[in-house]
């Protein structure tokens, strides 16, 4: 017998729960769907513990510092097992945080279970079949296999399987040099691992520009870290606790040894068991399910949110498409993807902030391009607190007078890039923030000097051909 409702919401991450609050609250009777865990890759496996993480090995970093400050503290020591328990403690809260807020919504059904399409308007979850007229589906994503010669029989961590590590590696050997394999190699290097990162392209961040690129390069070694770039013929050898990461092609040329292994080259989307073909959704070369503007599918009434959809990769990215959704399904408010302007943060120490367009591509876009750019060196609450590494720049338009984008790379940059992201926003000339009195001492409040200080950057000729 089939069991009917008003709406199907497939995945209990960061879209999923708020949708089905918002459409019971609508009168709507709601069937939410989690095959594992409450809360998605944010609460179980990605940003709060991983950030938990970053918080204890930034404590013991600043303590092997604390001489600096005038501060006495004796010999620095990491018990892993207690980093594990504390970061699991937070997670485990907020996992039964998102429980006891579904247990508690009025008209919502939690079925616990795999889905499967059977139909466009149906889906099988076990034993039970179930339909309705719209299905949202929130199933994020999870790190990538690569085919590297040797990965099917040589043991190695991903995102999840690191953070379940209660003894400190020896030395881990981490293959992909952007934001996951960065801040685990800085994570456990302060925890007092050897740590080498691999990178197949010829410089880390390829997507930042080159002077931001060259600064994360600059904190990563002065803490110890050794990298590996160009390494684009990697193979792994060896066995458990003696692993080896082979590329003749790397500059150097290398074949490092170490303990423990972890693959950090890209994530999927969980798409590839939900039977999508069986309801006709389109998805991409890529396994993403294809939406357009309002995270509609090419099926009438199914829309995709979250990772699955390939229009961000991140929390905040994913809570905007439920607010989309919401918006466009329930309160007749024409709310779109493309409004959304780029935003996200690289969690080492000190954090990468970055906002719009990078240099590089607003060169590229045909702006009248002028940068602002001050270093950590020159905030007086950075050198305060004797955190002085990155700096802060901006972009701007000379023509339009509006802020085309921003990276901070330094202390409290994650926060401090809000001042600029708002002016965005509101589509204000950047004079707005030039105007502005910020409070004395902070980070932000050197943005409005960063501002009074542009210089034009002409566009880099094209290579001879």
């Amino acid at each position: 017998m089939t069991q009917r409702f008003d709406a199907i919401v497939v995945g209990a991450g960061q879209a999923g729960p708020s949708l089905a609050q918002r459409l019971s609250a609508a009168g709507r009777k709601v069937a939410l769907i989690e095959r594992k865990l409450m809360g998605g890759t944010c609460v179980n496996t990605g940003c709060i513990p991983t950030k938990a993480m970053v918080a204890s090995a930034y404590v013991a970093h600043t303590g092997r510092r604390a001489a600096e400050y005038g501060v006495g503290t004796g010999d620095i020591t990491v018990d892993m097992a207690q980093v594990w328990k504390r970061t699991r403690g937070i997670s485990e809260r907020s996992r039964s945080s998102v429980e006891n807020w579904v247990a508690g919504m009025p008209n919502v059904t939690l079925l616990r279970g795999h889905a499967r399409f059977e139909s466009p308007r149906t889906m099988r979850v076990g034993d039970e079949l179930i339909e309705a007229d719209q299905i949202f589906i929130n199933v994020g994503g999870r790190a990538v296999e690569p085919d590297f010669p040797g990965v099917k029989t040589v043991p190695y961590l991903t995102n999840v399987g690191v953070m379940d590590l209660k003894e400190l590696p020896d030395h881990l050997v981490i293959v992909g040099g952007s934001y996951i394999g960065l801040e685990f190699g800085q994570m456990f290097r302060r925890f007092g691992a050897k740590v080498t990162i691999v990178e197949k392209g010829k410089r880390l961040l390829p997507r930042e520009d080159p002077d931001v690129s060259e600064a994360v390069v600059d904190i990563l070694q002065r803490e110890g870290i050794e990298l590996h770039l160009g390494a684009e013929c990697i193979e792994l050898q060896g066995e458990e606790g003696r692993i080896c990461v082979i590329a003749e092609c790397a500059e150097p040329r290398m074949a490092v040894h170490g303990t423990h292994l972890l693959l950090a080259v890209g994530r999927r989307p969980n798409t590839d068991d939900l039977g999508l073909d069986s309801a006709g959704v389109e998805m991409d070369d890529h396994g993403y399910i294809v939406v357009d503007d309002q995270c509609r599918t090419n099926v009438e009434g199914i829309w995709a949110m979250g990772d699955c959809n390939g229009r961000g990769a991140f929390t905040h990215t994913s809570y905007n498409d439920y607010e989309i959704v919401a918006a466009n399904v329930l309160d007749n408010e024409l709310r779109r993807i493309t409004d959304r302007i780029p935003a996200y943060a690289l969690y080492i120490d000190p954090p990468l902030a970055r906002i719009g367009l990078t240099e590089t591509e607003a060169l590229k876009r045909g702006y009248d391009v002028q940068v602002g750019v001050r270093p950590m060196t020159r905030v007086g609450r950075a050198i305060e607190r004797g955190e002085t590494l990155g700096f802060m720049k901006v972009i701007v338009d000379a023509q339009s007078e509006r802020l085309l984008g921003a990276a901070i790379l330094g202390a409290s940059g994650d926060e401090a890039i809000h001042c600029l992201l708002d002016v965005m926003y509101a589509d204000a000339p950047y004079r707005t923030v030039t105007h502005a009195v910020h409070i004395h001492p902070t980070i932000a409040e050197l943005l409005p000097t960063t501002l009074q200080d542009l210089h034009s950057v002409a566009p880099q000729a094209s290579p001879a051909t």
